[in-house]
């Protein structure tokens, strides 16, 4: 039953209705609109705040997004085992020249293609820089994959490939991006030397196994300046600890 009938069921003032309907439609584009968000995580508590972006965003002006309080970018590189972001190599080099901004990339992964010949395809498009953060890769469903998962025991292998060649190329333990579906149905349990990068754009993260994240993507529509591509949103994300503990990360 709608909102509307049930007050009028109670006997509602008609203008106490309009005036709840007209503020739940405000809310409504106040949040799809990204001004405002479901999480607000507090500055203070997590002082290290940073955006994950791709072509999508356009050309990006690296120093106006680092002068509003973000600490690193992670910049999308490859997918699967061919496509390479036509931005990448530009906006990698924009990124690791701005001072006091970290910079990262990232692989979308596909549950399509063996995870040996997506490393060989990052390794061969990420330079194996020691100012770079640890490479993350992007494990979430695409296309019709949410409806039919992919085998469990196949992708944890391939995935499992793709993390160790990386991990032992760059020396730094990558980081697995993951969405609640994702994780609950091949990570879970398992894959605990690696770091965990949290999607929830609603509530704080709660891991179904109880484990600790590291990265938490809190919004998906942010609105920041400094870009502009045909993506008006920027996803903004907070990592899980101090300055200091967030500079050894980064080692």
């Amino acid at each position: 039953m709608k909102m509307a009938a049930i007050l009028s069921k109670l006997k509602i003032p008609a203008i106490i209705i309009c005036a709840a309907a007209g503020i739940s439609a405000v809310l409504g584009c106040l949040l799809y609109y990204g001004i405002l968000h479901f999480n607000n995580p507090s500055a203070k508590h997590y002082p290290i705040r940073g955006v994950d972006v791709a072509r999508y965003q356009g050309e990006i002006d690296w120093g106006a997004l680092a002068g509003q309080n973000v600490s690193f970018a992670y910049i999308k590189a490859t997918e699967g085992s061919g496509y390479t972001d036509p931005n990448f190599a530009h906006n990698l080099e924009g990124a690791l020249q701005t001072e006091g901004l970290y910079a990262g990339a990232y692989h979308f992964f596909s549950f399509d293609s063996p995870g040996a010949t997506q490393a060989a395809h990052f390794i061969a498009t990420v330079p194996n820089n020691p100012r770079l953060l640890p490479p993350v890769v992007d494990f979430e469903f695409y296309g019709g994959k949410g409806k039919n998962p992919p085998d469990r025991e196949k992708t944890v292998r391939e995935l499992s490939d793709l993390l160790n060649i990386l991990t032992n190329h760059y020396g730094k333990k990558t980081v697995i991006y993951v969405m609640r579906e994702t994780y609950d149905l091949y990570i879970a349990g398992g894959f605990e030397q690696y770091p965990v990068w949290y999607r929830d754009v609603f509530r704080t993260p709660r891991i179904s196994d109880g484990r600790k994240w590291t990265f938490w993507q809190f919004s998906n529509r942010h609105r920041l300046k400094g870009y502009s591509g045909v993506e008006k949103y920027i996803d903004m994300n907070v990592f899980n600890g101090t300055r200091e503990e967030f500079a050894e990360f980064a080692k």
